[in-house]
Protein backbone atom coordinates (compact mmCIF):
# COMPACT_ATOMS: atom_id res chain seq x y z
CA UNK A 1 0.00 0.00 0.00
CA UNK A 2 1.24 3.80 -0.51
CA UNK A 3 0.32 6.20 2.01
CA UNK A 4 1.23 9.81 2.34
CA UNK A 5 3.49 11.46 5.24
CA UNK A 6 2.87 14.85 5.50
CA UNK A 7 5.51 17.03 7.28
CA UNK A 8 5.70 20.20 9.39
CA UNK A 9 9.07 22.13 9.53
CA UNK A 10 9.31 24.71 12.31
CA UNK A 11 12.40 27.53 12.36
CA UNK A 12 13.63 28.74 15.13
CA UNK A 13 14.22 32.48 14.48
CA UNK A 14 16.11 32.67 18.21
CA UNK A 15 18.87 30.69 16.35
CA UNK A 16 19.61 33.59 13.92
CA UNK A 17 21.28 36.00 16.35
CA UNK A 18 22.08 33.82 19.66
CA UNK A 19 21.98 30.59 20.76
CA UNK A 20 18.03 29.92 20.36
CA UNK A 21 17.73 28.21 23.74
CA UNK A 22 14.79 27.55 25.57
CA UNK A 23 16.46 27.67 29.10
CA UNK A 24 18.06 31.32 27.88
CA UNK A 25 15.08 32.20 27.08
CA UNK A 26 15.92 32.65 22.91
CA UNK A 27 13.66 30.24 21.30
CA UNK A 28 11.20 31.70 18.88
CA UNK A 29 9.88 29.09 16.76
CA UNK A 30 7.73 29.63 13.85
CA UNK A 31 5.68 27.07 11.75
CA UNK A 32 7.15 26.83 8.30
CA UNK A 33 6.34 24.34 5.47
CA UNK A 34 6.64 20.84 5.21
CA UNK A 35 7.15 18.08 2.49
CA UNK A 36 4.66 15.26 1.32
CA UNK A 37 6.17 12.00 0.93
CA UNK A 38 4.60 8.77 -0.78
CA UNK A 39 5.58 6.29 0.68
CA UNK A 40 5.46 2.71 -1.08
CA UNK A 41 6.15 -0.75 0.14
CA UNK A 42 4.81 -0.54 3.17
CA UNK A 43 1.88 -2.26 4.89
CA UNK A 44 0.71 0.03 8.07
CA UNK A 45 0.69 3.93 8.16
CA UNK A 46 2.81 4.06 11.15
CA UNK A 47 5.41 2.24 9.03
CA UNK A 48 5.28 5.14 7.03
CA UNK A 49 5.59 7.58 9.32
CA UNK A 50 7.99 6.11 11.03
CA UNK A 51 10.51 5.58 8.15
CA UNK A 52 10.07 8.93 6.98
CA UNK A 53 10.89 10.45 10.31
CA UNK A 54 13.96 7.76 10.73
CA UNK A 55 15.27 9.07 7.06
CA UNK A 56 13.94 12.63 6.39
CA UNK A 57 13.12 13.94 9.90
CA UNK A 58 15.78 16.94 10.27
CA UNK A 59 16.21 17.94 14.52
CA UNK A 60 18.36 20.52 14.95
CA UNK A 61 18.64 23.82 17.05
CA UNK A 62 17.51 26.24 13.95
CA UNK A 63 14.93 24.10 12.20
CA UNK A 64 12.82 20.42 13.03
CA UNK A 65 10.78 18.58 10.48
CA UNK A 66 8.52 16.02 11.98
CA UNK A 67 6.11 13.92 10.48
CA UNK A 68 2.55 15.55 11.66
CA UNK A 69 0.12 13.18 9.70
CA UNK A 70 -0.48 10.22 7.48
CA UNK A 71 -3.13 8.86 5.03
CA UNK A 72 -4.02 6.42 2.66
CA UNK A 73 -2.68 7.88 -1.02
CA UNK A 74 -6.25 7.53 -2.16
CA UNK A 75 -7.68 10.09 0.84
CA UNK A 76 -4.77 12.34 -0.68
CA UNK A 77 -5.60 12.46 -3.80
CA UNK A 78 -9.60 12.64 -2.69
CA UNK A 79 -8.22 16.19 -1.05
CA UNK A 80 -6.29 17.59 -4.32
CA UNK A 81 -9.59 17.21 -6.42
CA UNK A 82 -10.76 20.38 -5.10
CA UNK A 83 -7.99 22.75 -6.05
CA UNK A 84 -6.84 23.93 -9.16
CA UNK A 85 -5.54 21.75 -11.86
CA UNK A 86 -2.21 23.81 -12.06
CA UNK A 87 -1.75 23.88 -7.94
CA UNK A 88 -2.52 20.11 -8.63
CA UNK A 89 0.50 19.53 -10.89
CA UNK A 90 2.81 21.06 -9.22
CA UNK A 91 1.60 19.19 -6.25
CA UNK A 92 2.45 15.98 -8.02
CA UNK A 93 5.64 17.55 -9.94
CA UNK A 94 7.03 17.95 -6.41
CA UNK A 95 5.69 15.75 -3.60
CA UNK A 96 8.52 12.77 -2.82
CA UNK A 97 8.25 9.31 -3.65
CA UNK A 98 10.03 6.92 -1.73
CA UNK A 99 9.58 3.03 -2.12
CA UNK A 100 11.06 1.41 1.05
CA UNK A 101 12.80 -1.81 -0.98
CA UNK A 102 14.22 0.29 -3.44
CA UNK A 103 15.59 1.83 -1.09
CA UNK A 104 17.14 -0.42 0.39
CA UNK A 105 17.74 -2.94 -2.65
CA UNK A 106 20.83 -0.68 -4.01
CA UNK A 107 19.77 0.42 -7.34
CA UNK A 108 17.69 3.74 -6.75
CA UNK A 109 19.41 3.81 -3.15
CA UNK A 110 21.79 6.75 -4.45
CA UNK A 111 19.06 8.53 -5.41
CA UNK A 112 17.38 8.47 -2.11
CA UNK A 113 20.35 8.95 0.42
CA UNK A 114 21.32 12.34 -1.75
CA UNK A 115 17.49 12.81 -0.64
CA UNK A 116 17.52 11.98 2.87
CA UNK A 117 21.15 13.75 3.09
CA UNK A 118 19.57 17.43 1.65
CA UNK A 119 17.39 16.84 4.74
CA UNK A 120 19.77 16.65 7.37
CA UNK A 121 21.45 19.81 5.44
CA UNK A 122 24.25 17.63 4.34
CA UNK A 123 25.96 16.69 0.80
CA UNK A 124 26.94 13.14 -0.10
CA UNK A 125 30.42 13.25 -1.74
CA UNK A 126 30.04 11.55 -5.00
Amino acid sequence: MTYAVHMQTLENYGAHDDDGKFENGNAYWKFKGGDTYLVSGVDRPADAMAFVMATFAVNSIGVKEIPTDVETQAEWEAKLADISDDYREFIWETVNRIDVGAFFDGKEAPRYYHQAAHAMGKELVQ
